[in-house]
């Protein structure tokens, strides 16, 4: 006779030992980016910039143009995204063809960053004529993040209970209206979720921004969409492949500053979600 304790028990040794395969390589990775990136990092090393072919000086344009990169691609995916999942969610029929888009968004958040890359190439770079720059890298990332937002966007409306809808429109709102007032404010916990992995993926990716706008040395700031800009995904490649003799803390001190900058982008953002679902009633 099967003893539903000692299941029980197994299950969750189990599951415990699944989660230490997963929190434990990367609380290592974590560990020793900081214990050996820690000691390079001061105000010179995150206000100056590169110097003696990228050995010594610091990181400060590859900041900004991360920076400038993440917002770029949040301001235009975030809107596009938003609209999108409110039509696929709200006003769009279930029949086969939407379906099959619905299918198709889910796919395309799956594609390798490089096919991006080498999408952003042939149409901001060539075809518009944008060239390496900001501007073709930003939508080149929005690109590659609108998946995501769509999809968790979508998700988040469609978990605002059907209720509220149709007490907004017994009440004589329109559905635009009933959209507006009620689904949003209650699905934004959710969007924001979107945009947080949209962020982190943003921050983090390397071939697509090697294909439209990073520079491998600038010694000054960009000062328009059109200008190229360092980035540090791809400073820190250059630093640990292309430019010998480095100081290892400066190659740790850099992932360290981008994992300290990724984390500090997603906090804001979780902030903010936690706001929001402070007010939610249901």
């Amino acid at each position: 006779m099967r003893n539903p304790k000692r299941n029980q028990k197994i299950a969750f040794f189990f599951l415990f030992l699944a989660t230490l395969l997963i929190v434990v390589p990367v609380g290592m990775v974590v560990v020793i980016i900081v214990v050996k990136g820690l000691p390079a990092i001061n105000w010179q090393f995150l206000s100056d910039i590169p110097r003696q072919g990228m050995r010594a000086g610091g990181i400060f344009p590859a900041i900004v143009g991360t920076v400038y990169l993440v917002l770029g691609a949040i301001i235009f995916a975030l809107p596009i995204g938003l609209l999108a999942a409110i039509y696929l969610s709200e006003y769009a029929k279930e029949n086969l063809l939407n379906r099959m888009i619905k299918l198709s968004i889910v796919n395309l958040a799956g594609v390798p960053s490089v096919v991006y890359g080498l999408f952003g190439l042939a149409l901001f770079v060539v075809f518009f004529k944008f060239g390496a720059s900001i501007l073709s890298g930003s939508l080149t990332l929005g690109i590659m993040i609108l998946p995501i937002i769509i999809t968790t966007s979508r998700e988040a409306l469609e978990s605002v209970p059907q209720s509220f809808r149709e007490v907004s429109l017994s009440l004589g709102a329109s559905k635009w209206q009933t959209i507006r007032h009620i689904v949003l404010p209650n699905a934004i916990p959710g969007i924001i979720t979107g945009t947080i992995l949209g962020i982190g993926r943003a921050a983090g990716e390397t071939a697509p921004i090697l294909f439209t706008v990073a520079a491998f040395y600038l010694p000054q700031l960009p000062k328009s969409i059109f200008d190229q800009a360092m980035a540090l995904p791809y400073h820190l490649y250059v630093i640990s492949t292309q430019v010998p003799n480095v100081d290892e803390k400066v190659r740790y001190g850099t992932a360290l500053v981008l994992l300290s900058l990724v984390l500090f982008m997603n906090l804001t953002a979780v902030i903010i979600r936690y706001k929001f679902r402070k007010k939610k009633k249901w």
